[in-house]
Formats: C-alpha cells, structure tokens, sequence
C-alpha cells in the first residue's frame, strides 16, 4: 500500500509542472501576441475582445452590484444629514415665526394704545440701476425710471433694506440717486436710544462721517441711526445704519444698504410735510362748551354769580 502511495505521488507531481509549464507558455505568447504592432494581430486582438469581454459581464456583476451599493449608502448617509439639517432649520423657523408673531401682536397693540397714523401718501416705485459713475469725486447710480414715471428731485432711495441716497435729477425715462457717500451728500439723522440728533455726511468712503453731534458721550458704537425728518429731506424714520467707530476714534456710520449689490432701488414718494401758517387754528375751541351767543358757559355762569356775591 506503500508503494501504490509513492507511485500515485510520482504521477502528479510531474502532471502539475507540466500543467504550470503550459500556462506559462500560454501567457508568454499571449504577452508576445499582444504586443505585436500588427495590422493582422490588431484585427485578431479586436476579434478576440469582442468575444471576449460581453461574456464577461456575469463576472463583472457582483462587483459592479457592490459599487451600485456603497454609492446608494453614501447618498443615503448624505440624504440622512440633509434631512437632520433641514428638521434643526425648520426648528429655528418654527422659533421665528413665533417671535415674529408675538413682535407683530405686540407692535399692533402699541400703535393701538398710541393712536399711530401711517401716511398713506408715502407710496414707492421700483427702478433699476443700470449704470454706476465711477468717479472718485462723485458716488452716484443711473436708474430706468425718470419724471414720465413722476420721479422727482429729493425723493429717498432704498434697497429694501436702508437708505442708500436721494433722487439729484431727472431725464424723461432716467434718474440719477446721489449716494450716502457722496461729498455733497448730507442728512439730518436721529441716533437711537440717546436720541441725539447729528448730520450724515458722505466723504467717498463707504461709512460716512457722524458730524455735529449734541453730545458724543451718550452716543455708543452699535447704536441704531434713522432719518429724523428735519427740513423736509427725508420722511422720519427710515433706517440709515449703525454707529461705528474708526480707527482715529471718528465716530462713523456702517450703511444698512448693501453697496456691493445695488441692482434694484425702492424711490419714496415723499411731498413734504404739511406745513401750517396760522397758528391759531393750531387750538380749536370745543363747540360743545359754546352758547348759541358765541359765549362759554363759565363765562355766562361767572356773571350771573357776580350779583349774588354782593
């Protein structure tokens, strides 16, 4: 039994360096064959691609199946932290609009106990900016609209946000807006809380100059500056900014407008404040507390009390 073992033994063992041996070779020659720069091989190579590689997909199926997978769990594991980012902003919105709820009740009933007026004058038209000046020595914008539109001269622009310059003339179907920086620009202006009144004056930098303040000490950086109204510029309370300060320690104002972006400008329809000549009509006597005779009552009842005193 030994020696049918050896023997068996003796039979693979020269059966597997033949098999080896004829793999290797067959290599070698496929190696040799495809690097032949033949026209004749070229055509044997692409014939032998063709029918090869097509009944190849069955093997190619699980890896290809396996990369369809990691590609779909990596888009799911982005889907998963889309949808944890878009729950915490639908949160936060949630928040907002409860504060902005409460903030709109509440303003409502403050213009209620305060009897507010809005003017119903102050309407606006739309424009766009089509072209900027460029000069050093002048900031200005070029808008689509003009006195056909009934823009005039004076008027407020706006970006929707803060207050970038008023209407300095007019064409049939332009208009051009003097800005904040402007050097001949120049705006009366209330800074909040102090309530100290100041000018706004342009001097070709991007935050103009806080100029004749009543009392710097009470002004602070951070401080919120409105229109105050004064001459009939501008309507009273539109936003301008913030307070800041330099860097020489010049209090300054940072421009809510974004002067990047100015493609779209908001122009107030603003006529002025109702001015009153006579003063006596400020005080109109109650009708009720008058007699037929034109008289006021205490008047009649003072004299008729006169004769009784005596």
């Amino acid at each position: 039994m030994a020696r049918d073992r050896s023997q068996r033994e003796d039979y693979v063992t020269p059966l597997r360096r033949l098999l080896v041996g004829l793999l290797c070779l067959c290599l070698f020659a496929f190696f040799i064959v495809w690097r032949i720069d033949n026209p004749r091989v070229e055509r044997f190579r692409a014939k032998v691609v063709d029918h090869v590689v097509p009944n190849m997909d069955w093997m190619m199926a699980p890896v290809t199946g396996t990369i369809n997978l990691l590609r779909d769990f990596q888009s799911y594991q982005r889907l998963s932290e889309q949808n944890q980012e878009l729950r915490s902003e639908l949160r936060q919105m949630r928040a907002w609009k409860e504060a902005a709820l409460q903030l709109e009740q509440e303003n409502a009933r403050l213009l209620d106990l305060n009897n507010v007026r809005l003017d119903p004058k102050l309407t606006y038209i739309t424009g766009v900016v089509m072209a900027d000046s460029g000069s050093p020595f002048r900031q200005s914008v070029l808008l689509n609209i003009g006195y056909r539109d009934g823009v005039q001269d004076g008027w407020a622009a706006m970006d929707g946000i803060g207050l970038v310059g008023r209407i300095s003339g007019t064409g049939k179907t332009s208009a051009r807006v003097m800005l904040l920086t402007d050097p001949a620009s120049a705006i009366p202006v209330v800074i909040q809380p102090s309530g100290q009144s100041a000018l706004v004056s342009g001097d070709n930098s991007i935050s103009p100059t806080l100029n004749f303040l009543e009392n710097a000490d009470l002004v602070r950086p951070g401080d919120r500056v409105i229109t105050s109204g004064d001459g009939s510029v501008f309507p009273a309370g539109l936003l301008v900014g913030q307070v800041a300060q330099d860097r020489t320690g010049r209090l300054r104002v940072r421009l809510s407008a974004d002067y990047e972006r100015l493609e779209f400008l908001r122009i107030l329809r603003h006529h002025g404040t109702e001015v009153i000549n006579d003063q006596g009509g400020l005080i109109v006597p109650d009708p009720d507390a008058l007699t037929p005779r034109g008289r006021p009552q205490n008047l009649e009842l003072s004299q008729e009390a006169a004769p009784s005193d005596g």
